[in-house]
């Protein structure tokens, strides 16, 4: 697998990085883990994954502030972000600040894999 696409998932809650681990997996994704946004912009530094799943409602430093930052260093700028939120309210904003892609939660498992297929897939001009 050492060809498989790194996807970073930033999410406070346990039980979603697991369930998104499993299914990323099953897609044949490597999964990287952070539970925080500042963690999170400091492991898309050092790893560089290909995607960011990241969530907008966050303790201390949350999603949208995050993607902010990403999106301000240029080691991380170029790291499509697709946001999670249960807010619809929140696509805008996540959508506006440079997320590539938004999915509401609660979300299936295929609308991941779909959300990082469609931002990886190159653009034909």
């Amino acid at each position: 697998m050492d060809d498989s696409k790194k996807i970073l998932i930033v999410d406070d809650e346990h039980d979603i990085r697991d369930g998104v681990s499993y299914w990323l997996r099953a897609a044949g994704f490597a999964p990287l883990f952070a539970d925080d946004g500042s963690s999170g912009i400091e492991s898309a530094k050092r790893n560089h994954p290909d995607v960011i799943l990241l969530d907008v409602q966050m303790p201390e430093k949350d999603g949208l502030d995050t993607l902010r930052d990403l999106r301000l260093d240029p080691s991380t700028s170029d790291i499509p972000v697709i946001m999670l939120s249960a807010s619809l309210s929140d696509e805008y904003r996540a959508l506006d600040a440079g997320a590539r892609f938004f999915v509401q939660k609660p979300y299936e498992g295929y609308r991941i894999i779909s959300a990082i297929h469609a931002v990886l897939m190159p653009v034909l001009v």
